[in-house]
């Protein structure tokens, strides 16, 4: 695995250890392969799936699928196909977990990269604002060990005898002990593997996956979830809620020249890690449709980059947006105390102006991506989307019903069958 990928996930490990958080040993680091910007720290705030009531829609579908089989195809697994709608799912990160709860099959999945609290918080904050959407992650295995290293354990994968395996092989081969080999004897003696990681950057995945690798949307990588689940309707109608949220956003846009210059970052031990906005991969899909100006633009951004206070005083964004907000690894409330603190923190302007705000998870699936959209909009144009409200961690904010950018109870049908 790139080193980089290690610094920034040993950054993110050690905030949560900080916090409290020390059952996760090693386990930050599960799922920092195949990233490699500042948000990369925590693709282990990947997280979890949901129980949900099997519908008598997602029955037909299994049935009909049972009979017939039928195959789906996405890089760099190709052509999958399945017999029977997969009933028991490995999953590693909150993208394919988050996308099997909104298909109403979070009951499938029995894993998860890491200890199953670290980006189950973050989900239930989301799913609390969703009648009759949950999941159990009480009972799910976690893949990595915990031991410091990233690592799965091959006789795990073997004792879960998982019927799709819901994960990016190139991702794994960048794993301790795995190669494409192991890889393949798990295809062949378990069961298939159907997974896309590195679109969150566009990262380059490990050989010999580079030369062919295709990259997709967030939302392109869950109607293949979809796909799977043989859920073809229920990704259609989430898509067309997301679809709504941005026409909603981009048709209500401030002027070009009223926009803030946003810096998206994380901030650990008096240095900022940055991240870029208007870049390939769907790490910042949640920010981006706001159109604003992108404060590290200029910069060489990668994932060595950190900023001190006197640097960031010079960049000086309007906006700072901190990464792993919601219910995650950082207390942005406790951050932006020490901004307003520091002799020279204090002098920024975001910080001057009470715009350091809480920011959506990178690795996002389809209903994260819904909320973490309308968080962000409401952070930077309040005027013109309704303010977002005071956030101190738990639970996404009650919002208004008439200042809500999309239709809970919409989603919440959809997730449910109804």
């Amino acid at each position: 695995m790139d080193q980089d990928l290690v610094d920034r996930a040993a950054r993110t490990r050690r905030a949560y250890l900080k916090g409290g958080g020390a059952l996760l040993a090693g386990g930050l680091l599960a799922g920092c392969a195949g990233q490699n910007d500042a948000e990369s720290a925590t693709d282990a705030t990947e997280t979890a799936a949901a129980t949900e009531p099997t519908t008598e829609a997602s029955t037909e579908a299994e049935t009909e699928a049972e009979q017939a089989g039928y195959t789906v195809s996405m890089s760099p697994a190709g052509d999958v196909t399945f017999e029977s709608v997969p009933a028991d799912v490995m999953v590693y990160n909150l993208v394919y977990a988050d996308a099997a709860v909104a298909f109403g099959h979070g009951d499938a999945v029995n894993s998860l990269g890491f200890d199953s609290d670290a980006g189950g918080r973050t989900l239930d904050a989301y799913y609390e604002r969703l009648d009759g959407v949950s999941f159990d992650r009480s009972e799910l295995a976690q893949l990595n060990s915990g031991s410091g290293s990233v690592n799965i354990d091959k006789e795990l994968v073997y004792e879960l005898d998982s019927d799709l395996h819901l994960v990016d092989p190139a991702l794994v081969t960048s794993f301790d002990g795995w190669d494409q080999s192991d890889v393949e004897e798990i295809r062949k003696q378990v069961g298939p593997w159907f997974g896309n990681a590195y679109s969150r950057t566009h990262a380059q995945p490990p050989e010999p996956y580079a030369a062919d690798y295709q990259y997709y949307t967030l939302w392109e990588i869950v109607e293949n979830v979809g796909q799977v689940f043989q859920e073809e309707d229920r990704y259609a109608a989430l898509e067309s809620v997301h679809s709504d949220l941005l026409d909603t956003i981009q048709s209500d846009l401030p002027p070009e020249s009223e926009r803030p210059s946003v810096g998206v970052v994380i901030y650990m031990d008096e240095t900022f890690y940055p991240s870029k906005i208007n870049v390939p991969g769907f790490a910042t899909s949640h920010v981006r449709p706001l159109g604003v100006t992108d404060a590290f633009a200029a910069g060489d951004v990668t994932f060595e980059t950190s900023y001190d206070f006197e640097t960031m005083l010079e960049i000086d964004p309007d906006v700072l947006l901190h990464s792993y907000g919601i219910d995650s690894y950082y207390d942005v409330a406790s951050t932006r105390e020490t901004l307003e603190d520091h002799p020279v923190g204090s002098e920024l302007s975001a910080v001057q102006n009470d715009r350091v705000f809480p920011s959506g998870t990178p690795v996002q699936g389809p209903i994260m991506n819904l909320f973490q959209t309308e968080m962000t909009a409401k952070q930077l144009s309040p005027d013109r989307f309704g303010a977002w409200p005071e956030y101190t961690g738990g639970a996404y904010p009650e919002i208004p019903e008439d200042e809500q950018l999309f239709d809970r109870e919409r989603v919440a049908d959809i997730i449910n069958g109804n």
